[in-house]
Order: C-alpha cells, then structure tokens, then sequence
C-alpha cells in the first residue's frame, strides 16, 4: 500500500503538493507548531510544519543557495549577517560559505526545529555550530527592533504568513530590518509564488518601495513547493542586484560548492515574465 503525504496550505488550497513517503522517522508538536520529518520515497528526508512542505533533501539547495547568495554576492563586501527563521540550518550553511564573513546570527523563534532537524538532517543542520554562527532562540520582530545600524544582510527564511510567521510580512518588520541594516545594507525575504500570491507580493513591494530605494523581485525553481516556483524581495539601501557580481565572482568559487547558483542564474531569476513584471510595476535592473 502506498503512502502519501498531502500538504495543507492555507495560502493555496486549490493547489496540494503530495509527496510518497516510505515512514515518518519523527512527529511533535512544540509550543508554535506540528514538527515532522518523513522518509520520502524519491525526494530524501523532508521536514514538514504544520502539515506544510518546508524542504526536502532532494531540492533544498534551490532555495537555500539563491536566499543567500543573490545578497550576498550582491553586497559589497558582507561581514555580518542576520538569519531570521531558517531553522533547518541550510540557510546559514551557505552564508558560511563566504571567506569574508565574520559572523552571521540565527534568530528562529521555535527551538524545537533547530533541535529537530540537527538531528534527522544533518546536512543541513551541520554548521551551526560553527564559530561564525551564534544561534537565538528568540522573536525575529523584537530582535531587529532591539538593534540598530548592525548587519550588512538580513535574510528572512520564514514560512507562509500564516501562524508564528504572519508578523514576518508586516510593514512594521521591514521597518525595524531596515533600521537594522547598515547605510549599504540589503534585506532579502522568502516572498511566495508569483502565479498564486500575487497580492502577498503586491504588499510586500509596496511596503519595501517605502523603506528602501531599491527594490524588486526575483525567483528560484523548486519543485517541492507550490507551482514548482517560489521567490524572494530583494531590498537594498545602495546596491542593485548586480552591481558588485562581476567583482565579487571574478576569482575561483570551486571553494562554494554550489549544486544551483551561479552568476547567470543570478541575473536571469531578476528577468521577470511580462505579467508578472506588468502587475508589480518593477524596473529591471
């Protein structure tokens, strides 16, 4: 008999993912939110929140490699950062990967993920303990509210807006991130499927167009997560998406291991098809 998960999505309910799986290795529920972790038959072991698809080993990298190193490679020269959310550990994994980093914080409100997922994925979870990486278990909004002028990138690995995450979409988080922000620093956030949530990008535009003189959209392909599509905000208060690409990816970046990015991905996730371009009204860059 054949065994299958079939996601819940509030955000999308006309649209499931449903995933084979051969076992559940773990389920719990902790103070914010059901947590599991199922054996799939094709896809490797996958971590679910409150029934909904968070990353699977099969594809994590698409999303992990592009929330962290559009930014990245997009700023300067980015010495500190902040993670927010990103419990699974992949996110800050791959801002390690940057020489020049000097320190990157975590701040994943549920304890219970980090603990979760250090133990049944491994490979993603198996950096923070690094040096670099100091880990809060504490509120994402009240964090960056409490710090100002402090971080070159801020990456917001959340998930949907609904439940403990909902306040990560909000005009008065971006405003306390951008204050966060050093005078040159650039604020990416998971920013959902632009054929279904359109209306959730819409908000989040508008409230980044307020705060931050660039702005604008991009997107990775991952076919766990609805539509096959997700993308992210990229707010910035200096540097376009690629202004400092060349420069930053001149020498050798064998050292990354990257399975996803490069730098042509990273200009063509900006190149936006014309409906989508057309309703969010964005400049190309």
């Amino acid at each position: 008999m054949s065994l299958w998960f079939i996601e819940n999505l509030e955000i999308a309910d006309d649209l499931k993912a449903q995933v084979q799986i051969k076992n559940r290795l773990h389920t719990e529920q902790s103070p914010f939110q059901k947590i599991e972790i199922f054996e799939t038959t094709g896809l490797g072991r996958m971590l679910t929140l409150d029934d909904v698809i968070m990353c699977t080993e099969y594809d994590e990298m698409a999303y992990h490699e592009m929330i962290v190193h559009v930014p990245m490679f997009a700023h300067k020269n980015p010495e500190k950062v902040l993670v927010i959310g990103g419990g699974d550990g992949g996110t800050v994994r791959e801002v390690l990967k940057h020489p020049g980093l000097k320190h990157v914080d975590m701040c994943e409100i549920d304890e219970r993920v980090v603990r979760v997922s250090e133990q049944y994925l491994p490979s993603f979870a198996s950096e923070l303990g690094h040096p670099k990486a100091a880990l809060h278990f504490k509120d994402g909004i009240q964090w960056v509210k409490d710090r100002k002028n402090e971080y070159d990138v801020i990456l917001v690995d959340s998930s949907d807006p609904v439940g403990p995450a909902a306040v990560l979409f909000t005009e008065e988080f971006f405003g306390y991130c951008r204050d966060s922000l050093k005078e040159d620093g650039i604020l990416v956030n998971q920013a959902e499927n632009f054929y279904m949530h359109r209306p959730i990008i819409k908000r989040m535009l508008g409230f980044g167009a307020n705060l931050f003189p660039i702005s604008s959209y991009y997107f990775t392909v991952i076919p766990t997560y609805p539509g096959g599509q997700i993308g992210f905000t990229f707010f910035s208060k200096k540097y376009t998406p690629f202004e400092n690409l060349e420069a930053r990816t001149s020498g050798d970046l064998s050292g990354f291991k990257f399975r996803y990015w490069t730098p042509e991905i990273h200009r063509s996730a900006f190149q936006l098809p014309r409906f989508v371009r057309d309703d969010f009204g964005l400049k190309q860059y």
